[in-house]
């Protein structure tokens, strides 16, 4: 288990918190490994009846450590097995899923909450999806889920320009369901995490499925996407940018 991922029982909640904000609580292939293993878990307890996400110090997260990308060189399969493994992991859990956002939420920081079933952000949360700024492609299945969830010309602006958005334009887009004050953001969110605890299990979990539509689908986009990442992150021009970005954080 990573020491940068903090799991919390709360009754039948598992809290799941980014907890590497000296880096913006960037993610290691190490975090994702540990998610995965919880996240498994949890779903095949029936004592654990919602997961929320959260980070810390201010930041959910600063999306894929850049650090592990390069350090991949010429095999980097074997770095993104693990953010696949956890894009994944969340996109076919059964359990219900809460996230809480506060603060930057960069690349997969943005894409995870397509596939929660509640979304609460801070006024200051910011998100942005810059994977072709980094010579790289959507993940996540964000390419099927976002134009789905905010249509074509919104999700072109947001994958392929990389434009940033603010909580308010997400919360009109649909994308989050409230904005919270930074100091209630996480009780706010476990609160409604224990809402849905409390509902009949059957019935929700049948309503989850009909919502989700075609998980299979999503499987399938998920497994494409990450065919065309991890080509991707072997061209010149992403190790390029990687370095150049790991340079400027250094300095």
């Amino acid at each position: 288990m990573s020491d940068h991922i903090k799991f919390e029982r709360h009754g039948a909640i598992l809290c799941i918190t980014f907890a590497r904000p000296e880096k913006k609580n960037a993610l290691t292939a190490a975090m994702y490994d540990a998610m995965v293993t919880a996240i498994t878990a949890a779903d095949a307890d029936a004592g654990t009846r919602a997961i929320v996400i959260a980070g810390s110090g201010g930041v959910f997260t600063a999306g894929n450590d850049i650090a592990d990308f390069l350090s991949a060189g010429t095999t980097p399969g074997l770095v993104a097995q693990s953010p696949q493994a956890f894009i994944t992991a969340i996109a076919t859990c059964t359990t219900p899923l809460v996230a809480a956002i506060d603060g930057l939420a960069i690349g997969v920081g943005t894409t995870l909450m397509l596939h929660c079933d509640l979304v609460y952000a801070s006024p200051r949360a910011k998100f942005r999806m810059p994977f072709v700024d980094l010579a790289l492609v959507p993940e996540a299945a964000s390419s099927l889920l976002l134009p789905q969830r905010i249509g074509m010309a919104k999700a072109s602006e947001f994958l392929m320009l990389g434009e940033g958005f603010d909580a308010a334009e997400a919360f009109r887009l649909g994308l989050v369901n409230a904005i919270v004050e930074p100091d209630v953001l996480i009780s706010h969110a476990r609160a409604m995490a224990e809402k849905l605890a409390a509902k009949p299990a059957a019935a929700l979990a049948a309503t989850r499925r009909l919502l989700r539509g075609d998980v299979q689908q999503v499987a399938a986009r998920i497994e494409t996407e990450m065919q065309a990442f991890r080509a991707a992150m072997q061209s010149p021009e992403a190790r390029q940018i990687f370095s150049a970005f790991l340079n400027k954080s250094k300095g």
